[in-house]
């Protein structure tokens, strides 16, 4: 059996030894120099949940062990059984879409049933991607409450670009420019993500995978960040324009790091 330990503690380091003892295959990411007398290490950063995925992927891994508790945090879990969902559903797919290619509706209903039968969802890994929205009801509240634990909001009176940073473009007009130029920054940057993700799609297209209506409506969900951005007040905007931004910049800087290493192959990390 092929295993996948994600980790480089000591924790990782007495699962990989036991699991090495019962006659497992092992692979550690990214491991450690005890480790890679159990298995091989590789260099793949255990908090990336996207370049855990690719790993599990690549190695053809039938059980994936995520040791520490950051890695679970950030989505790895989540990440890399949404991976291994689609890879194993990609041959059942592809059949449904030839057998119902004449019947869009049937064939949606029938990708669902799947999905369903199969304890999964087209959505599925999307968690990490949903993980700012506390983080934005926060900054939300904090510029729209006149008082925090019973005390004047002093926040209300800062501003950006000469706009008060509580105002929306309903209750300040005389914000309107700042906030109409992060909208802008927005559409460009939701343009840029939805770019992208057609990308992905067409490669994974030409790799065989099923060419779902559902994932190319879904590519247009950035832009709906435009609509909320529009309603909250500039700092929750301001936040979701940074936001976006470092999101895009994350993904395009993963993708061209795997291309560097010849397409999601990656190097074994050194043992000492």
């Amino acid at each position: 059996m092929k295993i996948l330990v994600v980790g480089s503690g000591a924790r990782e380091h007495a699962l990989a030894r036991h699991l090495a003892l019962a006659g497992a295959d092992l692979v550690i990411a990214p491991g450690n120099p005890g480790t890679a007398a159990c298995g091989e290490n590789r260099a793949v950063d255990a908090g990336d949940p996207a370049a855990v995925a690719a790993l599990a992927r690549e190695v053809g891994a039938d059980l994936v062990v995520v040791g520490p508790e950051a890695p679970l945090v950030a989505g790895v879990a989540d990440a890399v059984r949404a991976e291994l969902h689609r890879e194993r559903l990609a041959p059942q797919l592809r059949a449904l879409q030839r057998r119902y290619a004449e019947r869009p509706e049937v064939l949606q209903r029938k990708m669902m049933e799947l999905y369903r039968e199969q304890g999964t969802s087209p959505f599925a890994g999307m968690l990490p991607a949903l993980a700012q929205s506390p983080v934005l009801l926060v900054v939300y509240g904090v510029f729209t409450h006149p008082l925090i634990g019973g005390e004047p909001n002093a926040l209300l009176g800062q501003s950006f670009a000469g706009a008060e940073l509580g105002g929306t473009l309903l209750n300040d007009p005389s914000g309107w420019l700042p906030h109409a130029l992060l909208l802008v920054a927005i559409a460009g940057i939701a343009g840029l993500h939805r770019l992208v993700a057609l990308r992905r799609m067409a490669d994974a297209i030409a790799a065989g995978a099923p060419d779902s209506g559902l994932q190319r409506a879904l590519t247009w969900m950035p832009f709906a960040v435009i609509v909320v951005a529009a309603l909250v007040p500039l700092a929750a905007a301001l936040y979701l324009t940074v936001g976006t931004a470092f999101t895009l910049v994350e993904r395009l800087v993963w993708r061209r790091a795997l291309r560097g290493r010849g397409g999601t192959a990656l190097e074994p990390a050194a043992a000492g």
